[in-house]
């Protein structure tokens, strides 16, 4: 498939679930209980627990259409490090996954999104994975792994000025992804004075260092959100257009206003 029709499929179905999904809520519970079946199929290469949905089910890995029953989940690999979050008004959830001690390692981002009937989310509509491994960029998951599992992504109090809303989530987002195209995005973002990036292995510190600045006349698009309130989480899956229609993902963690962390996976091929 090219990359024209794997943007135009992956931008339709997001755009679908988007507009179906807008009047419904889900619990957190059942979000985070979907999530688990997923990271069970995952570390055993069987999709026969998962509770997808019988008719319009849809899979994608690394921004194009594929079959489950030959994708990523059909290997069993050993999960490092797993940390999922909520977005019970878009009834979708985003989990990260590190697995670095397997034979073949890989750093995975996968959103999966639920029916907007199915505010009990016991039907998988949607599972939409990145999945990066060796010779993607700056792809080291070892080295991944020692940075992330040292981060704090513990939930931020609802009553605690430190919870960004999720109109703030989206902006920074949004902006993040816009650095390469918009020379003013860059300053437009809060970034915390401790705050760490993770781009694919490569760590920056403090993370508003060594930012991009426009120069791209090509925006990254076909953009996804999993917006958790909870954690101050805002994960895009994209196509990073500006390097070159590269499937990608891009988290933020926001606390008192300031970007606390940033991670990214972004593949090559």
């Amino acid at each position: 498939m090219d990359n024209l029709s794997r943007i135009s499929a992956a931008a339709v179905v997001a755009a679908c679930f988007a507009a179906a999904v807008a009047h419904a809520e889900c619990t957190r519970e059942g979000l985070l209980a979907a999530a688990a079946s997923y990271l069970t199929a995952q570390s055993t290469g069987s999709i026969e627990g998962l509770p997808l949905a019988t008719e319009n089910f849809t899979y994608q890995e690394n921004n194009a259409a594929a079959d489950i029953g030959s994708g990523i989940l059909t290997q069993a690999i050993p999960i490092d490090l797993n940390r999922t979050t909520a977005d019970t008004v878009e009834c979708a959830s985003y989990t990260m996954i590190i697995s670095a001690s397997g034979a073949t390692p890989y750093v995975i981002g996968a959103q999966i999104r639920h029916p907007p009937s199915d505010v009990d989310t016991s039907q998988i509509a949607l599972i939409d994975t990145i999945a990066a491994t060796t010779g993607d960029l700056f792809f080291d998951a070892a080295k991944t792994l020692s940075y992330i599992s040292a981060e704090d992504w513990g939930e931020i109090p609802p009553e605690s000025d430190r919870r960004p809303t999720r109109e703030e989530l989206r902006r920074v987002g949004d902006a993040y992804l816009d650095m390469w195209t918009d020379a003013g995005a860059a300053d437009s973002i809060p970034w915390g004075t401790d705050c760490e990036r993770v781009e694919g292995s490569a760590l920056t510190r403090p993370c508003g260092a060594t930012l991009p600045r426009g120069g791209s006349a090509t925006p990254n698009g076909n953009r996804r959100y999993v917006i958790d309130e909870t954690v101050g989480s805002v994960d895009v899956l994209c196509s990073f257009d500006s390097l070159g229609s590269l499937p990608d993902s891009h988290e933020v963690r926001i606390e008192a206003g300031l970007v606390k962390y940033v991670h990214t996976i972004t593949v090559m091929s």
